[in-house]
């Protein structure tokens, strides 16, 4: 089970092996509901496995392609730990799945390219969020979103101030002090800690190398990522942080006190009035600029010169339709966009075409539910570079 990442998720829209087969179903964490997440697993697997054999493969093809996901149909283990939505994708040679903290619709794809669309929620700033929780004691990252909270397990994070710096822990608190303790080679003395306390010149120089790990450990999950960051601390280690901290999204309210006492779900409550406006703020404004430069060559709600301009990596933002498909085709030699009342085999979601290609030159997208779009009716918005 990978973790979902906006690294993973180019993958998936770089992905070349054809077909590509995308699965998705809503899930349940808990209670006797859960029984029907590996059902809901294979109907989607089933619908796959008759668009594959309508596409011309060979059955024994087919089921090569499908034998991971059906595998996994018999993984009781996998199916009691579930969130509230699951992403699956094969191709040949590949297969990746991934738990949702979102809810999708059950949906099988087959195509050209993996449909990548329900999972643009997890990534377009409208409500994807991490809580770093600091303290001397422990470190704790979580990804959350409106709904959810889960723990991150990040390699390379130190667990506590002293596996960061290799220290013997000879009392629960933290202060410092030098000249006592193990030896190390060489004769010289690990420093031994107890207490709370960060005053002295010491302490500052271990724990901002304390934080100078957390940072790099936080980087190789991060670094490609634009969801705000929010900082849970005693207010003394907090700016400290921030001065230490590489992540150009961190969020400059934070959770003051000792988040050694709180749960996930206390820290996702404290977390998410703060980093509720941002998300608002940053998708309401993209949608009026979109909706400010209708009627002019610098935005288009018609599907072709959008589908077109995406072609042409020249979106800067996307809205695009949850739960909506547009099926079709684009001709690479002549730019001409075929739509379909009803999918052809060999059709791609139109939609999710344009949105994959803006997510790969660099544009915002935002999927949103039909009203939300910006503009009357409008099925499809993007405002484009030039």
């Amino acid at each position: 089970m990978a973790l979902l990442t906006r690294g993973e998720l180019r993958k998936l829209i770089e992905a070349h092996e054809r077909p590509c087969v995308s699965l998705y179903i809503p899930t349940e964490r808990a209670g006797r509901r859960t029984r029907e997440n590996p059902i809901r697993f294979k109907n989607v697997v089933n619908a796959a496995r008759d668009a594959l054999e309508q596409s011309g493969l060979r059955t024994a093809e087919v089921e090569d392609l499908l034998a991971p996901a059906r595998e996994l149909i018999q993984d009781s283990d996998f199916w009691r730990h579930q969130a509230d939505g699951l992403a699956a994708f094969a191709g040949p040679g590949r297969f990746f799945s991934y738990r949702l903290p979102l809810h999708v619709e059950e949906l099988s794809v087959v195509g050209e390219h993996f449909h990548i669309k329900p999972l643009l929620p997890f990534f377009s700033r409208d409500g994807r969020f991490y809580v770093l929780a600091l303290s001397q004691n422990a470190v704790r990252v979580l990804e959350g979103t409106h709904w959810s909270v889960r723990h991150l397990d990040v390699r390379g994070m130190p667990r506590d101030l002293a596996e960061a710096l290799r220290f013997d822990v000879q009392e629960r608190h933290l202060q410092f002090h030098t000249g006592t303790g193990a030896v190390r080679a060489g004769g010289t003395h690990a420093a031994v800690f107890h207490g709370q306390g960060v005053g002295t010149d010491d302490d500052k120089v271990r724990i901002r190398e304390y934080f100078r790990q957390i940072d790099a450990a936080l980087h190789d999950v991060l670094r490609e990522e634009k969801a705000p960051l929010v900082l849970a601390g005693a207010e003394s280690l907090l700016p400290m942080y921030r001065r230490a901290s590489s992540y150009p999204h961190l969020v400059d309210e934070g959770i003051k006190g000792n988040p050694d006492r709180l749960s996930e779900q206390k820290l996702h409550d404290k977390a998410w009035p703060i980093v509720e406006p941002i998300f608002m703020a940053a998708q309401q404004e993209a949608a009026e600029l979109v909706e400010q430069a209708m009627g002019t060559e610098r935005a288009s709600s018609d599907l072709e010169e959008v589908v077109q301009a995406a072609h042409h990596g020249r979106i800067h933002t996307l809205f695009v339709p949850l739960g909506i498909h547009c099926w079709g085709n684009y001709d690479d030699a002549t730019g001409e966009v075929l739509v379909h009342e009803e999918g052809e085999v060999g059709d791609e979601d139109l939609f999710d075409q344009a949105a994959a290609l803006a997510v790969l030159h660099g544009g915002t997208v935002y999927a949103v539910e039909p009203d939300g779009m910006p503009g009357e009716a409008a099925k499809v918005a993007a405002l484009f570079r030039y």
